[in-house]
């Protein structure tokens, strides 16, 4: 079993004289509880090449003190990191579950121990007036050990951490000031393993500089994204709400952009990964269609007050999406996943420019927006014509995505008409996409009602495809509303 928490806190330097100072009177806090002592020994695992460690991330496998067993820390935001832990158990292996969680960023290599640390810990808990843990300090004399062959090295510090609990982020700072005055620094290392390994971890290149080129703006939005899915793909893996989702359409983005800015990249270098993330997108998708299905449908026999009528058929939907996401797991453990990663990161590193990707984004995105917004209009001017109506509505409704996702990569080059766009194809994608929805629900009820055992669960999936079919028919109604209400983007 695993456990996750947040974890905010922050990290000072102090000399071996140091002396903490009081710590009663800072806001909210009644009392410092009695002081606890720990013995603290930690081995921490990476690649070889400090993958973890340059984004980071810690592992560790710490005996001693109130919380021993596997730690995974993950940045999440400023002071804060999210904290999965396992039990210590006697393997020196990290868990299956914990390496899997970092897979995209290790991509096959293995973890090994690369440090260990011994720590002599002194916790004082700052209370309030109920007693309640508002804050931990921790006093901590440090000696650290690198284990990796390339790179041997042992140092000692002393490091104080103020670890926030139930108490208000301004109790952090407050107490930080306080340490401060009294001698002590804010650490350089966000953690103990990052101060030791320094000097050993390849640093990240350094952002470019925006130039104001429109290749400059298109790299931006590309890197935005590429940090997106890395964000989001442990989340997936662990099936976190909305997770796969955002992970989706960071996907789809990417995707967008190579398709709406091809002009600006070199066609030969970038088709081959359209294919690539639409393969991903793909395996994304089939989770994500069937967690819609059931959270849609769960709502519905809610409203019912159905009672057991048509939960069997929900079941067998949540046990597809179980198998789905078994199906995703595996796919983001194969080889062809990491080579994507791989060439996402080069991507953004050295985007494939073409000569028209130096000309001002003033005046080429513009004209790339246009287009993607012209070909949502043709779209859907389509639709009058076609023999599938249904189909034709779909596309309509891919092309005001790419039209969307075209606007939004100009924002912050084009500003509010280019906000105004983004508003107006987001509105035309989602009253497309609500009618798309409702064919897919009512498909999908279909093959339940040639399933159903009893009258009460024919009655309820009859119940349900009368109402999928009347908001069917309300987002078609609504079409040519929004159609009406929305304007071409004037730049």
């Amino acid at each position: 079993m695993t456990a996750e928490q947040l974890e905010i806190e922050r990290k000072y330097d102090a000399n071996t004289e140091f002396t903490l100072p009081e710590l009663s009177d800072l806001p909210g806090v009644a009392a410092v509880g009695p002081a606890r002592s720990h013995h603290l020994h930690a081995t921490y695992f990476d690649t070889d090449d400090l993958r973890l460690t340059a984004r980071g991330i810690t592992l560790r496998r710490r005996r001693g003190g109130d919380d021993a067993g596997w730690h995974l820390k993950m940045p999440v935001g400023p002071d804060s990191k999210a904290e999965t832990r396992a039990p210590l158990g006697r393997a020196q292996v990290a868990p299956a579950r914990l390496a899997n969680l970092v897979a995209a960023f290790t991509r096959g290599a293995e973890l090994r121990p690369v440090a260990t640390l011994e720590t002599e810990r002194t916790v004082l808990p700052l209370l309030d007036e109920n007693g309640a843990v508002l804050a931990e300090v921790a006093d901590d004399a440090v000696t650290g050990r690198v284990l990796r062959d390339d790179h041997e090295a042992t140092a000692s510090w002393r490091e104080i951490e103020v670890e926030l609990g139930s108490g208000k982020p301004g109790l952090l700072k407050a107490a930080g000031k306080r340490l401060r005055k009294a001698g002590a620094r804010r650490s350089a290392s966000s953690s103990k393993l990052g101060r030791l390994l320094d000097g050993a971890v390849q640093q990240a290149p350094p952002e470019p500089a925006d130039d104001g080129s429109a290749g400059a703006a298109v790299r931006a939005y590309l890197a935005a994204q590429v940090a997106a899915i890395l964000k989001y793909d442990p989340k997936a893996r662990a099936a976190e709400e909305d997770a796969v989702h955002k992970m989706r359409v960071a996907v789809r983005r990417i995707r967008s952009a190579l398709r709406s800015y091809r002009p600006l990249l070199v066609r030969e270098q970038v088709d081959p990964l359209r294919s690539e993330l639409r393969w991903l997108a793909g395996v994304l998708g089939e989770v994500r269609d069937l967690e819609v299905l059931r959270m849609r449908f769960t709502a519905r026999l809610d409203e019912l007050d159905a009672g057991d009528a048509g939960r069997e058929w929900l079941d067998a939907i949540s046990r597809e999406e179980r198998s789905a996401y078994r199906r995703l797991n595996a796919a983001l453990k194969e080889p062809r996943y990491f080579a994507l990663l791989d060439a996402l990161e080069r991507l953004v590193e050295d985007p494939p420019l073409t000569g028209r990707a130096a000309r001002r984004a003033t005046k080429e995105l513009p004209v790339l927006v246009a287009r993607a917004w012209r070909r949502m209009e043709r779209a859907h001017a389509a639709i009058a014509i076609a023999e599938d109506a249904d189909e034709a509505r779909h596309e309509t409704r891919r092309s005001a995505k790419r039209a969307r996702y075209a606007a939004e990569l100009a924002v912050p080059v084009l500003g509010e008409a280019a906000a105004r766009a983004v508003r107006d194809a987001r509105r035309v994608q989602e009253v497309f996409g609500g009618y798309q929805d409702g064919v897919i629900a009512m498909a999908r009820l279909r093959e339940i009602a040639a399933r159903v055992r009893t009258p009460a669960e024919a009655f309820t999936v009859g119940v349900l495809y009368g109402a999928e079919r009347c908001e069917a028919q309300a987002s078609l109604d609504a079409l040519e509303r929004t159609w009406q209400r929305i304007n071409a983007p004037e730049f």
